[in-house]
């Protein structure tokens, strides 16, 4: 069978399911290049890395809530998605890998650029192996992660370009939710799909996180939410955790002073939350019962009861409304007060802050992983009216910059008609911005986001560690070297040579006017060194959870 004639088939697949393929270059997958470039119906993206690619795929997919393909040539190349295929399995994100591969009979012969490509992915991405036209046809996009193999036999290219095909088209988001891609998850348990009956008039308390969803009948339930979470009508600071933790406490609220049974009878969790240790300890409460609410079988913990769906009966009483109030106005306080301490200097949760406090209805965010999601939890997110995104589903660092740029782009393409480009801030550690800043190797000719502004918390090495564990007095001797890890580089110039517009700042001051200034002024991208200091992560960490 000809390769061209099994790529066009491919590419038709491709297009069924896909208004966005993001391929890199190579020979094996040459002829699947010429097929998707001839259709009007798939927009594509080049990129020369293939982690990046993946990722960037990956960014776009989250926006669309539909597959999006990353296409590749064989060998390496195809391992290098495996990164991105985790993210969208654990993260229920829909993605499609297409590999190109050398015929069967030279697989394990030493052939140039061949490895064993079937089933590289595990249990993140079943193998469908294709050979044929009626392979082609039996292929499906049915699985939350795809992955389908094209063996293709020399010749690679065609005697002329193919003609075009297909029309352009405008859509929407697609309609692959979450619950959508439940089959495809590897293990997860049962419980998805059922109704959990809910007596309100307990001392209810709400936990959202990634994945979670406006759940009807939870409402005015007082609700921890992360970043990504919808923003609930009684929110509650994540730092009111540690008091939820006592059974009791005494509180300030409305001028007087009270003693008050702080410790919910039922904590209720909505989708994947991961942020926060007080939080999460919760759920090991053995006096709380814990409900879990998943719409992919793939649940938080080890709950109690699990479901997809509550009955809910009664409704929370004004004394634990008042309760989680006051709670979360403390929490609120502290992390302001913290703020506004000469002490601590100009650190990562100061730039949060400045980020957030920017923020408009119909801005989008990106967050990295480690300390700038849970700095954004901290100083206020989730906004109502503001999309956010972050990589939670194995919270790593790597793509986020790829995923940054896939964000920004779907999102601008959802909203065409809008006079400038929508805004799209990522906000992200320098460890998370150098392990990927090759995602901003965007080529002359390939469409660029036109209003993305990337804020780098440069603090010149791993921040998060300062706050943990390896961070302690005794063991610092080993802790610069191992998880410090300073590396001194040069921001202004990474962003020139990938040919980004640069700003600086030293202060939060400075950084409120940078930001300003690019919302009334917007570039198509844009990074932001925020110059700050870790020196005093710990002595912060500390002053929070006093």
């Amino acid at each position: 069978m000809a390769a061209m004639e099994i790529a066009a088939a491919v590419a038709e697949l491709v297009a069924k399911h896909c208004t966005d393929v993001v391929m890199s270059p190579g020979s094996r997958n040459s002829p699947l290049a010429y097929a998707l470039l001839a259709r009007r119906d798939v927009r594509v993206h080049m990129r020369i890395d293939e982690r990046s690619a993946a990722f960037t795929a990956l960014g776009l997919a989250r926006v669309q809530r539909r597959h999006v393909a990353v296409v590749m040539t064989s060998g390496t190349a195809v391992a290098n998605a495996y990164p991105a295929v985790i993210e969208a399995h654990m993260s229920h994100t829909p993605l499609a890998v297409i590999s190109a591969d050398r015929p069967e009979r030279l697989v394990g012969t030493g052939a140039s650029q061949t490895i064993w490509q079937q089933g590289i992915f595990g249990r993140y991405a079943e193998t469908q192996q294709v050979q044929s036209l009626d392979d082609v046809h039996a292929a499906a996009f049915t699985a939350g992660q795809v992955h389908i193999n094209v063996a293709l036999d020399t010749p690679l290219v065609p005697d002329a370009p193919p003609e075009p095909v297909g029309a352009p088209r405008r859509v929407g988001p697609g309609a692959l939710a979450s619950g959508a891609l439940a089959s495809s998850r590897a293990g997860g348990g049962s419980g998805a799909g059922e109704v959990v009956d809910v007596d309100l008039t307990r001392d209810t308390l709400v936990i959202a996180g990634d994945e979670a969803w406006e759940v009807p009948g939870l409402e005015h339930v007082p609700t921890i939410a992360e970043p990504t979470a919808p923003a609930p009508f009684h929110q509650v600071h994540p730092l009111a955790a540690r008091f939820f933790a006592q059974s009791e406490v005494a509180i300030s609220h409305d001028g007087g002073d009270f003693a008050a049974n702080t410790k919910p009878e039922q904590v209720i969790v909505v989708g994947h939350p991961t942020l926060h240790r007080d939080v999460m300890a919760l759920l090991a409460d053995p006096d709380i019962e814990v409900i879990g609410l998943s719409r992919t079988g793939t649940f938080t913990g080890q709950p109690d009861r699990r479901g997809s769906r509550v009955n809910a009966t009664g409704q929370p009483t004004d004394t634990w409304l008042k309760i989680c109030e006051a709670a979360g106005e403390v929490g609120a306080e502290t992390v302001r007060a913290a703020l506004a301490e000469d002490e601590f200097g100009f650190t990562g949760l100061h730039v949060a802050a400045a980020v957030c406090d920017t923020l408009a209805v119909g801005d989008t965010l990106v967050l990295g992983s480690s300390n700038p999601v849970r700095d954004a939890s901290f100083v206020g997110m989730p906004f109502d009216g503001v999309d956010t995104y972050a990589a939670r589903g194995a919270a790593g660092i790597d793509g986020t910059v790829s995923q940054a740029v896939g964000v920004a782009l779907a999102t601008q393409q959802m909203r065409p008609d809008e006079i400038r480009a929508p805004r799209t801030l990522a906000l992200m550690g320098d460890l998370t911005f150098i392990h990927d800043v090759n995602g901003l190797l965007i080529g002359p000719d390939e469409p660029r986001p036109g209003n993305l502004t990337i804020v780098v918390a440069n603090d010149d090495g791993g921040g998060i560690f300062e706050g943990l564990e390896p961070g302690a007095d005794h063991l610092r001797d080993a802790f610069e070297r191992a998880f410090g890890t300073p590396h001194g580089t040069d921001v202004e110039k990474l962003a020139h040579a990938y040919g980004a517009d640069y700003r600086r700042a030293e202060t939060l001051a400075e950084l409120g006017e940078v930001l300003l200034e690019l919302e009334a002024q917007p570039n198509p991208i844009t990074v932001v060194e925020a110059a700050t200091t870790r020196a005093t992560r710990r002595a912060l960490a500390a002053r929070l959870n006093r």
